[in-house]
């Protein structure tokens, strides 16, 4: 019988395969509840600019150096895999949830073949599949920490993670699939799935509360897409259902520390209006309950996921699109959380925690709302964090990383575990880095989304798009920008259907004053910022359209409530925040004795000393010496000196040496 379902399985994986005619980063071509659909991986590639460079940063150097980290004798996530397939021995290492960071190399190196069809990087990653194949119990179960370790029975602690590792095996696995065309891997996450199925679908009493960070329900939803077997999506709401549904104490599972708030278990999710606990573990957890929303059109789900999505962004959230506030602390019911989101408004600076993968599942979250509602206020999230609190994690080499991205950091700052005075080599928390590769590398799939009417334009940057419309017509197009750091954006037709169609460009919710022209004449259409301007009329080959946006720096402050920025402010220009570092103060200077005045003149400059040709910002700051060192003391009037500096752009920083760096700074109203 089983043989028999196997069969069937890998029928229904060739049957699906042949009838998705779209298959993009989340392949919600065929769900019926979005408004904007994916691309294919692949129809959209960098050509120039910003993303361009980045890309070929991830191409040649990101992601090749990054996998011999994980092969090597510094990550040795392979290894793992090695042992578990009896091709070596040793003890597992690393964390529990490494095998989830490996599986997102993989899918980084399968988003870099989509681009270049390099075969050595197909080649590579049969080899490793098969290890992986080798690796996994007969009967599917597969992750490395708990089968190389007698301490640590399966399923015996929410806390070894094995629900995150089988999320991005799924996910990894799909992508590898719609990539490449092939099943090897893709047979492994079924045999894995159906596993998991078996396991949770009765939802046995001990099991009531498991998964930590639930990567699974995204995974479990694009192999859903992937081979149209509903089990999946069914599974995948079995865990946003059980999640919320038992009672809150400690027990054999995890301790005190992983419970409530945390793992987002005191609130079932259909009633929740407040991001809370740990961040990264949220917001994995929204973005699967969006997925979910697609394919089912739940409305108490998805006006959860609206609450929740507000909560974030307009309570939470940071300047630079980064989340999780602070390292430690307590949640507004008083659990104990970690990594997390705290109460509204509460921003700390210094303290940030901000961890890299949080700020990039912000992105994947807002990615997925952007498709279910269209509006372009989630491709704005998208663009902050890509432009600042994600790129913050790697250095301009390519080849170091943060973990935690604070906006301000002061020579006498105690070090946390997982923070670092420079950017390091390795992590041995290693979730951040494959995820920020693997967003680098796939990016060009969020550009572009298809609409019932036409294409919207997400992301700016210079790019081909070679794709086919919902109706079924071939769009060529080209993009010619230096976004962001110019303003203006040229989009030539270089194929299309005679008959009319809709380009829909987004506005930045900081672009207003913007304007559009077609052919050289006034689009005709209002674009508003904060909203997607459409242009509907029957293109030809030659057609331009070009989108005006003035890029001005602007100083930013902060809602009053946010006691930690009152009477500061900050520094942005279209969708780059900036901070000031100590290279470019005096010497023995402490960013602490700048100020800014409320009319600094801005002008933007080069630096030869950063290696992407980005643009920094020149002004005169006010600096002040005469702080005293006691907790309190009497005002006096300040001494004043007045310098010429540059702001550098917030996700550059740290990469001339150890710095000092704020983002706020104290007003000085003139």
């Amino acid at each position: 019988m089983k043989n028999l379902l196997q069969i069937l399985c890998s029928l229904s994986i060739t049957i699906a395969s042949a009838a998705h005619a779209q298959q993009g980063i989340i392949d919600n071509s065929q769900s019926p509840h979005v408004k904007l659909r994916s691309i294919n991986l692949g129809d959209c590639q960098w050509t120039s600019g910003f993303w361009a460079d980045k890309f070929k940063l991830c191409e040649e150097v990101m992601m090749p150096h990054m996998g011999s980290l994980l092969k090597g004798d510094v990550g040795f996530a392979y290894d793992n895999f090695k042992i578990a397939a009896g091709l070596k021995e040793g003890p597992h290492q690393g964390m529990n949830w490494h095998d989830g960071d490996f599986y997102k190399w993989m899918e980084a190196a399968t988003y870099v073949y989509a681009q270049n069809k390099d075969p050595k990087i197909l080649d590579e990653l049969d080899e490793i599949i098969t290890v992986i194949g080798k690796a996994q119990r007969e009967d599917g179960y597969l992750s490395t920490q708990t089968q190389l370790d007698e301490k640590k029975p399966a399923w015996s602690n929410r806390q070894l993670h094995e629900l995150y590792n089988s999320g991005h095996l799924l996910t990894s696995a799909c992508i590898h699939h719609r990539v490449t065309g092939k099943n090897n891997f893709l047979k492994i996450a079924v045999k894995h799935a159906d596993y998991l199925y078996d396991l949770f679908q009765p939802r046995p009493k001990e099991l009531a509360r498991f998964g930590f960070n639930q990567t699974q329900i995204m995974g479990l939803v694009e192999l859903y897409r992937t081979t149209n077997d509903k089990r999946y999506l069914e599974l995948a709401e079995i865990f946003i259902n059980m999640r919320g549904a038992s009672t809150v104490q400690p027990d054999s599972m995890a301790s005190y520390k992983a419970i409530g708030d945390m793992v987002q278990e005191r609130t079932p999710l259909r009633k929740s209006s407040e991001a809370v606990g740990h961040a990264v573990l949220a917001l994995y957890f929204y973005a699967g309950a969006a997925d979910v929303y697609a394919e089912t059109g739940e409305q108490a789900l998805v006006k959860a996921l609206d609450r929740l999505w507000d909560s974030v962004v307009h309570h939470k959230m940071y300047i630079t699109g980064a989340c999780g506030q602070a390292h430690h602390g307590a949640s507004t019911k008083v659990d104990f959380v970690h990594e997390a989101f705290i109460r509204d408004y509460m921003m700390p600076n210094a303290t940030a925690y901000n961890e890299t993968c949080a700020n990039i599942c912000n992105a994947m979250f807002s990615y997925r709302m952007l498709g279910i509602h269209g509006e372009s206020k989630y491709a704005d999230v998208m663009e902050l964090v890509l432009y600042n609190s994600a790129l913050s994690g790697i250095s301009q080499e390519g080849t170091h990383y943060y973990y935690t991205n604070p906006l301000r950091r002061t020579r006498d700052k105690e070090m946390d575990i997982t923070d670092y005075r420079n950017r390091a080599p390795y992590i041995p928390c290693f979730c951040c880095p494959p995820n920020l590769v693997r967003t680098i590398a796939k990016v060009s799939g969020w550009a572009y989304s298809l609409s019932d009417d036409g294409i919207a334009v997400n992301l700016y940057g210079g790019n081909k798009l070679d794709t086919q419309l919902l109706d079924g017509s071939k769009l060529q197009l080209l993009q010619s920008t230096q976004y962001p750091w110019d303003g203006t954006v040229q989009l030539t037709i270089q194929s299309c259907q005679d008959d009319p169609f809709a380009i829909r460009l987004r506005i930045p919710d900081w672009a207003e004053g913007s304007s559009l022209r077609v052919n050289g004449k006034d689009a005709g259409v209002e674009t508003t910022a904060g909203m997607y301007a459409k242009i509907q009329r029957p293109w030809k080959a030659g057609d331009v359209v070009t989108l005006q946006m003035p890029l001005e720096a602007k100083l930013i402050v902060g809602h009053p409530l946010i006691e930690e920025v009152r009477n500061q402010a900050a520094i942005k220009r279209g969708p780059v925040v900036y901070c000031i570092e100590t290279p470019d103060l005096p010497q023995d200077t402490s960013i602490l004795d700048v100020y800014l005045p409320s009319d600094i003149k801005l002008q933007t400059q080069q630096d030869p000393a950063f290696r992407d040709g980005l643009t920094t910002l020149g002004g005169n700051v006010l600096l002040r010496s005469d702080h005293s060192q006691d907790i309190y003391t009497t005002l006096k009037d300040p001494n004043w000196k007045t310098i010429p500096t540059q702001f550098v752009p917030y996700y550059a920083w740290s990469n001339r040496g150890t710095a000092e760096m704020t983002v706020w700074m104290p007003l000085v109203w003139k």
